[in-house]
């Protein structure tokens, strides 16, 4: 059951990742991206690259927790969520202290702590 749980959290913890890709790298300019970020059109033409950057990078995290999705091995399986996971809430944490967007604690860090959280103490 507890591995369930941390299954469903890290399933979870990707498609938040994965939606983020699709939001800085197919939607920044377009208005579904500036509502996301709070943008106007103008600085999201110009910081377009930035944001693909960005995108590809949350695509790595995505990627990283998929694989600790159906990694043969359980031990390894363990260690790449775990690495992972704690990438995506130290980025959550860092995005909250240099942005003040309580928003990016509940959804990027919020649900990564709480994986983390199932894979350790459960």
């Amino acid at each position: 059951m507890t591995d369930a749980i941390a299954f469903v959290l890290i399933v979870v913890v990707a498609l938040i990742h994965l939606y983020i890709v699709l939001l800085e790298m197919v939607w920044w300019a377009t208005p579904r991206g500036q509502k996301a970020f709070g943008m106007t059109p103008e600085f999201a033409r110009e910081t377009k690259v930035l944001a693909a950057n960005q995108g590809l990078y949350n695509g790595f995290l995505a990627a990283g927790l998929v694989w600790s999705l159906v990694h043969p091995d359980p031990a390894m399986r363990w260690q790449i969520a775990l690495f992972f996971l704690g990438c995506v809430a130290v980025a959550g944490i860092f995005g909250w202290i240099t942005t003040r967007s309580r928003r990016i604690l509940v959804v990027q860090a919020l649900p990564a702590v709480l994986a983390i959280v199932a894979l350790v103490v459960f």
